[in-house]
């Protein structure tokens, strides 16, 4: 999944002049399904869009606290264009993006478990395929204005231990009479492990 995450003072989505959904203060989310997304990617997503830093603290420190802290509100809304490739040409191409039915299903996960990891009433969505059906307008008040741009796929990480590893040839040192044993320790950073 990709998210563009903006920080805003309020936003909202219209469907040909009705009112669907409209949130004050929190985060407004552009998220996009990709073809090889799973529920693990929405499970990810879902947790990132919670936890992010985007407000300073009451001490003024800056990016110390998520929308969760703020007791803000998240407005999601579905938009597969902002997996387009522009690599070729100047049309977008959106092979990227997960076709019909396997994207809502991984979108409507994805703003349901944002809703059970949160409060559910302070989680509102846009339509999905709105688009398609008719014409719709997000409308935002940026705060800051601050925009994050995330991708499930960067939180994943791959680590390979071996258990047993082959011993290196022992290397003779006349006259020493220790062998210095070479140790070092390694600890993953702890932002790697949120």
């Amino acid at each position: 999944m990709k998210a563009i995450l903006q920080r805003v003072a309020s936003a909202s989505v219209t469907i040909d002049t009705q009112l669907v959904s409209s949130i004050g203060k929190g985060v407004l989310v552009f998220a996009a399904v990709a073809a090889d997304d799973t529920l693990k990617d929405v499970e990810s997503m879902a947790a990132k869009v919670l936890k992010m830093k985007m407000w300073p603290d009451e001490a003024g420190g800056t990016w110390k606290r998520s929308v969760q802290d703020i007791k803000g509100e998240v407005l999601c809304v579905s938009q597969f264009t902002l997996l387009a490739s522009t690599k070729k040409g100047s049309k977008p191409d959106f092979h990227g993006a997960a076709g019909g039915e396997k994207a809502r299903e991984l979108y409507d996960q994805f703003v349901s478990k944002v809703q059970k990891l949160y409060e559910g009433d302070k989680v509102k969505n846009g339509v999905f395929q709105a688009m398609m059906q008719g014409w719709m307008l997000v409308n935002l008040q940026n705060d800051g204005p601050v925009s994050v741009d995330y991708q499930s796929h960067d939180a994943e990480v791959t680590l390979e231990i071996q258990t047993n590893p082959a011993k290196p040839p022992e290397k003779s040192n006349v006259g020493a009479e220790t062998k210095a044993e070479n140790k070092s320790d390694y600890q993953l950073p702890p932002e790697l492990l949120e």
